[in-house]
């Protein structure tokens, strides 16, 4: 138990010392975040990621490091699809580029918070009602259904839940100078689009939690392996953001392995309590779903539009 706790603190101590050297030394002045270092910050989190996946394999075997590389693949994998919105978000508040990276920064903070509580609500209603493992499965396979047939997101901040709430307690101001989160003037506080901004990224990450953590949740019910999965593949997501944001687009047919993960997942969920798919065969699976999908959005050639 002692050495379970060691290990959290020493996790915990490790996220908070890479995003302090993040944020105050590597990014402590606002600046264009070219593809050059994107990719390079992108590889670096990738490779800690399976760093700590062969600690997860040293200390607690084979099986459970093969559920954090599975998992990590999968939040990694869906992840992207929350790209698409980051970019409009960005685009919709006109938000500058040397000022992108300052908000993503404080979503995924919020993210790391939002997600810790979802995880263990999760297991924990697994653990009490095991037959809600089912109902997670039906969500998933019906997520999955639905991907390749949803049209293009809309953002309406205007219209969010959050966002109304928010502007009824605080004035916002539409000056984004500065880039600051809350500016003064006037002799009162006013919030800046960058804070609704990160209003929006946090709220599209709350819906995205809602698919990606029963998914992650089908792999592995360890809470450690879970959370350090998703961990993970949140600390890149920023990095990632910055190196995929002009090709984005190109993997047309992403959604459809998704979709196609999504699926598999839910079923897996449906039958765990008839048969339990080994987890290397899961772990192909999901590669294999992902490896086609990009392959297929790079080989075949996108048809032109009518004009």
């Amino acid at each position: 138990m002692v050495e379970n706790a060691y290990t959290w603190i020493g996790f915990i101590v490790f996220v908070l010392l890479m995003l302090a050297l993040d944020l105050y030394v590597f990014n402590r002045k606002p600046h264009e975040i070219k593809i050059k270092e994107a990719l390079l910050w992108s590889a670096m989190w990738i490779g800690l990621a399976l760093l700590f996946n062969y600690g997860v394999y040293v200390w607690l075997g084979k099986e459970k490091a093969m559920e954090f590389l599975a998992a990590y693949v999968v939040e990694k994998s869906l992840s992207i699809d929350n790209l698409f919105v980051f970019i409009m978000i960005f685009g919709f508040f006109d938000i500058k580029l040397e000022n992108q990276h300052k908000i993503l920064f404080w979503g995924i903070l919020g993210a790391l918070i939002l997600r810790a509580i979802f995880i263990v609500a999760g297991i924990a209603l697994i653990s009490m009602f095991h037959w809600i493992i089912y109902v997670f499965g039906v969500f998933l396979i019906f997520t999955g259904i639905r991907i390749p047939f949803e049209k293009d997101k809309q953002i309406e901040p205007d219209k969010n839940i959050l966002v109304k709430l928010f502007k009824k307690f605080m004035p916002v101001s539409s000056n984004t100078e500065k880039g600051k989160l809350f500016i003064r003037a006037n002799r009162k506080t006013y919030a800046t689009p960058l804070f609704i901004a990160l209003i929006m990224i946090e709220f599209s990450d709350l819906i995205f939690a809602v698919d990606s953590i029963p998914a992650v949740l089908a792999i592995s019910n360890d809470t450690f392996i879970v959370y350090t999965s998703n961990v993970f593949a949140i600390l890149g997501l920023r990095s990632l953001y910055f190196a995929l944001a002009g090709i984005v687009n190109l993997f047309r047919y992403l959604k459809y392995g998704l979709s196609a993960i999504l699926i598999y997942v839910g079923i897996k969920m449906c039958i765990s309590g008839f048969y339990k798919i080994p987890t290397l065969l899961s772990l192909s699976i999901i590669l294999g779903l992902l490896l086609i999908s990009v392959i297929a959005s790079l080989v075949i050639p996108q048809k032109e539009e009518p004009k």
